[in-house]
């Protein structure tokens, strides 16, 4: 069976304000019902392939864990990468873990952002490369353009796609991001495919290369699972021997300069959603080439992108055409459809003001569930916290504020110093400043409570932990 490797870091910061680096696109469902994470591993799942493993950071984990098992996956091992290295010492980091329990293993890498409606054509690339896999190739998947994009590399190919079957052939070179002209040139010829960053090879091929084409980079990962540690399911790699590694692709770091390259073309459909403009192109359009999702309504409007992703904020345009407008609760973006690449330059000058709209997303996601903050105040606070089932916030207390506690939904079980409690619905509770207390949700459905803090100061850092299912130290968040 084929292990596919999904790689999930990233911040998606073209697609601000909906993605940001608490919260990333793959984590979102920008097309469809479901998030982009779990359609790349819905695709990635069925009888030729192994359980998925998992490459991402500390603060994703247990959003990965809690979104494949809403779609029915059981993942295989989850790797905590310490700090983000780009995607060779990932990629490099997958292999050598999987090649303890399979030397002879094929991996498919892909990262889990990308959007390809047909999955069934997509199974039948990889089932087309994976014999090239096996005998020593280095396989990656080339997509045909439909249009002249400056924001992809590009794979130039030995020969023509022809029809486009799945089937490996050869590759003579990696092209870098091309600029506008040189873009209709390659696009005119026929024999250039974007770059879709998907790779197929075997665990000895893979390492092969990197023996020979990087290997500076074996040592430190090497080492980086040598000392890693299994936590709570995951596995952490050594922080002391990843913090050494560059930052590099794998497309510097080996694929650029290996020659055991073959190419799978690939014509059924596929966006990395790098911007909202991709995100307006992969969505139903109507007759006027409008795309209005959530609660927002278009009059008189064409070709444009208009989004509310929260149910109590309308989105209304008027006489716009190439307009794009997304509205979330605590922050709205409107640009014109061009300047879709220049949406990072946003959440960099908010980054320069010091606004958390930037990076921190309006929903907080926890181990055990998720809060948002209603209405803030200079000496109060307002909170939504939703507690899945079975889930407990660690034995804490505070310094500078109190609590008060009304269950809206399920029954909390609540722990006050000695005390002990379940509260249902419409009961409340008092967590006086300095009290040691705990919430958990005993029932098999979600529990909604509203917090109302008070106090001189209200910060996430403001607590002294006791017990932590979730094994974090002093002062993390929740």
């Amino acid at each position: 069976m084929i292990t596919p490797i999904l790689l999930c870091g990233g911040s998606g910061t073209r697609l601000w304000p909906l993605s940001r680096k608490s919260y990333p696109k793959q984590f979102v469902p920008l097309v469809g019902e479901t998030t982009l994470f779990q359609a790349s591993a819905q695709r990635l799942a069925g009888a030729e392939f192994a359980a998925p493993m998992v490459l991402t950071n500390s603060d994703f984990r247990f959003i990965v864990t809690e979104q494949l098992a809403s779609v029915g996956i059981d993942p295989g091992a989850i790797l905590i990468e310490p700090a983000g290295r780009n995607t060779a010492p990932a990629v490099l980091a997958a292999a050598l873990y999987l090649a303890k329990s399979d030397p002879e293993a094929v991996m498919l890498v892909a990262p889990s952002d990308h959007v390809v409606p047909d999955d069934v054509a997509f199974r039948a690339a990889v089932a087309a490369g994976a014999e090239a896999a096996k005998q020593g190739q280095i396989v990656t998947f080339g997509i045909k353009p439909t249009h002249a994009e400056t924001g992809y590399g590009y794979l130039e190919l030995t020969g023509d796609p022809g029809d486009f079957s799945p089937r490996a052939i050869g590759l003579k070179r990696f092209v870098e991001k091309p600029d506008a002209a040189t873009a209709e040139v390659m696009l005119a010829s026929g024999n250039f495919l974007w770059n879709a960053g998907i790779f197929l090879f075997s665990v000895q091929t893979i390492l092969a290369a990197f023996a020979a084409h990087a290997a500076d980079l074996m040592a430190p990962v090497e080492a980086a699972i040598a000392a890693g540690e299994n936590d709570l399911g995951f596995f952490r790699l050594d922080p002391a021997a990843w913090e050494t590694l560059d930052d590099i692709s794998i497309d510097y770091a080996v694929m650029e300069k290996a020659d055991n390259l073959t190419v799978v073309p690939f014509a059924a459909g596929w966006s990395d959603l790098g911007g909202w403009d991709a995100v307006w192109r992969e969505s139903k359009a109507d007759a006027n080439g409008v795309v209005a999702s959530g609660n927002a309504t278009a009059i008189d409007c064409r070709d444009s992108l208009l989004r509310s992703e929260d149910d109590s904020l309308a989105v209304v345009g008027i006489g716009l055409q190439d307009v794009i407008a997304v509205a979330m609760p605590d922050a709205v973006l409107v640009a014109d459809a061009s300047r879709a690449q220049d949406v990072k330059l946003a959440v960099a000058a908010l980054k320069e003001k010091g606004a958390k709209q930037a990076t921190e997303f309006p929903m907080d996601h926890r181990p055990w569930g998720w809060f948002e903050s209603l209405v803030v105040g200079e000496r109060f606070q307002v909170k939504r916290i939703h507690v899945h089932p079975g889930a407990a916030l660690s034995l804490q207390s505070h310094h500078h504020r109190s609590e008060h506690w009304i269950v809206v939904e399920g029954t909390a079980k609540v722990t006050v110093d000695n005390e002990v409690k379940l509260v249902t619905e419409n009961q409340s509770v008092y967590i006086p400043l300095g009290s040691v207390h705990r919430m958990e949700n005993p029932g098999k459905l979600p529990m909604v409570l509203i917090e109302v803090q008070t106090g001189s100061y209200l910060g996430e850092d403001d607590i002294i932990r006791y017990e932590d299912v979730y094994a974090r130290g002093q002062g993390a968040k929740g």
